[in-house]
């Protein structure tokens, strides 16, 4: 059973950002019959029911484990339509979501030209017809939108993209006060408590709309122009249809388009040299020069306790070095500035045990506090103590006993707790506590901010140290580097964390000159040998003739 539930959630977590399936049918609804229901009877079983429950009241098997939880489908609530606020979906925004999943949720994909295990397209509508069958609204025709002319259609006249469009959407954004729940740049910072519930009872964590692999129902201005104009039923998020007009909403969705983060595609980080020192300020024009590269981290299920809704998905990492020092600048967003920690109530990983004894995953609510003022907000960087040969690494949560890494932890909380922000380990595996490096060994100097729901932390060391239990810095050389990261007010601490597989980060040192010089060789003999080859074989051809 253990084995079966930790394939499960292993499955859960890749599908946590689902690629786009198919948004319409290719071709007419298929009628509902006696065959087509119990079809979608057999697929939900096997497929949906293990988190919509056998009932379909959202309480299934891996329920507690999901944040958002599953859908109830008893209730007849359902949160991403294209028909006015609190109306059923029409079929087809159900298709849609079978189809394409829910970004950000556990909720995956079933369109089978998206992944291997899928469902057809007559097996798609054989569930949906099932899955209406729990809410008794859906057989009454007072209720139908489209019969009743509820659907909500998108502008006839779309405006496209431009910076006057997005303008025009900054303003909407202000006058409509969006920013008091989503910030002033959109990260979620706006709210300041855990006090807005759904309607389930569950605690809101607003979205942070920078973040397009987070927005549930699609991530295009066609999908946030609907979620403006129809609310997410059962959420305090509400319908503006009445209070802005379609070219408001228009705006506001292609402004909100406007924020969304560009994924850096690459998986080395290159460090700038520099001249003189390197600057505290992230702000610094060196800062900006240098190429950043953003870093995706998951829950950690590696072991116990096992942590499937991390808060921090995205780190973006800089990198400075001159003659002396290198320095890391690491930034994320994080609606809450979390200082405090408090020691007493951290969670006992044999907890998980007696708790479950066959699951050794942390439930999403009532297990660990999930609020604020309980535990600190922290990052750590780890690197290999010995620069690796070849491609072998150690283990990238936090080696093994044969390949321990080298850990830069720091902590919100720091400064004041010890005197000491970045603290330096060596870890050899994740079943023992790193071990803390002595105090005349720290050499990790830092300095951090929070602004407006983002944390810059730059950590600074000299490239080559004397401990043996240092990573060493040496130009060329591609050096492993992975991310940790805990969010307080998210419940994390311990391993109860988000981390990163490897990346690399390379300090390029200068092309010699020798080099220019022996390929401007290479050139003008390979030029030579072709001249001789060809008047040679003029001679040849004259000679014959």
């Amino acid at each position: 059973m253990k084995c079966r539930v930790a394939a499960i959630f292993t499955l859960l977590i890749l599908n946590w950002g689902v690629a786009l399936g198919a948004s319409a049918p290719s071709g007419p609804r298929p009628e509902a019959t006696d065959a087509s229901l119990n079809q979608g009877v057999e697929i939900y079983l096997r497929r949906c029911s293990f988190c919509h429950g056998l009932l379909g009241d959202g309480n299934g098997p891996a329920a507690d484990f999901l944040d958002p939880r599953p859908r109830d489908f008893t209730l007849g609530t359902f949160k991403f339509r294209t028909t006015q606020s609190g109306e059923l979906p029409r079929d087809e925004d159900l298709f849609r979501t079978v189809s394409r999943g829910l970004s950000g949720t556990a909720m995956q994909a079933f369109d089978s030209d998206l992944i291997k295990n899928g469902l057809s397209e007559n097996e798609r509508w054989a569930v949906i017809d099932y899955i209406k069958t729990f809410a008794i609204e859906f057989d009454d025709p007072e209720l139908d939108p489209v019969k009743n002319d509820l659907v909500v259609t998108l502008p006839s006249e779309r405006p496209a993209y431009s910076e006057a469009l997005v303008a025009k959407g900054k303003e909407v954004f202000e006058h409509a006060k969006c920013w008091e729940c989503h910030g002033k740049l959109g990260r979620g910072d706006g709210q300041k408590s855990f006090d807005r519930t759904d309607d389930w009872g569950f605690p809101i964590r607003i979205r942070n709309v920078t973040h397009p692999w987070k927005i549930k129902a699609g991530s295009e201005a066609e999908d946030i122009y609907m979620r403006f104009s129809t609310g997410i039923n059962g959420t305090p998020m509400p319908s503006f249809a009445d209070a802005l007009t379609e070219q408001e909403r228009w705006a506001l969705a292609n402004f909100i388009k406007s924020l969304q983060h560009q994924l850096t595609n690459h998986q080395v980080l290159r460090a700038l040299e520099i001249e003189g020192e390197i600057s505290q300020d992230p702000g610094e024009a060196n800062w900006l020069a240098a190429e950043p590269m953003d870093v995706r981290l998951t829950g950690q299920v590696v072991a116990a306790p096992r942590w499937q809704n991390p808060s921090i998905e995205l780190v973006t990492v800089r990198a400075l070095y001159n003659l002396e020092e290198i320095a890391f600048l690491i930034e994320w967003d994080d609606p809450f500035k979390d200082e405090l920690h408090q020691s007493g109530i951290e969670f006992d990983p044999q907890e998980i045990s007696r708790m479950g004894a066959f699951n050794s995953y942390v439930a999403a609510n009532d297990v660990v506090p999930r609020q604020l003022e309980t535990f600190r907000d922290a990052i750590a960087l780890q690197f290999p103590v010995k620069l690796p040969e070849g491609t072998k690494k150690p283990h990238f949560f936090r080696g093994d006993s044969s390949n321990p890494v080298h850990l830069w932890h720091w902590r919100s909380d720091g400064a004041e707790n010890a005197g000491q922000a970045v603290q330096e380990s060596n870890a050899r595996g994740w079943k023992q506590p790193a071990k803390v490096q002595p105090g005349e060994q720290q050499q990790v100097d830092t300095v951090a901010s929070w602004n407006q729901g983002r944390w810059s932390v730059i950590m600074r060391r000299p490239l080559l140290t004397d401990d043996r239990n240092d990573i060493q810095f040496v130009k060329g050389r591609f050096i492993p580097l992975a991310l940790n990261a805990w969010d307080g007010s998210n419940g994390e601490h311990g391993l109860i964390m988000s981390l990163s597989t490897w990346h690399s980060v390379i300090l390029e040192a200068p092309v010699p000159i020798k080099i220019y010089l022996y390929t401007l060789l290479a050139v003008v003999v390979s030029g030579a040998l072709g001249v001789w080859l060809v008047r040679k074989e003029r001679r040849r051809v004259a000679a014959v003739v």
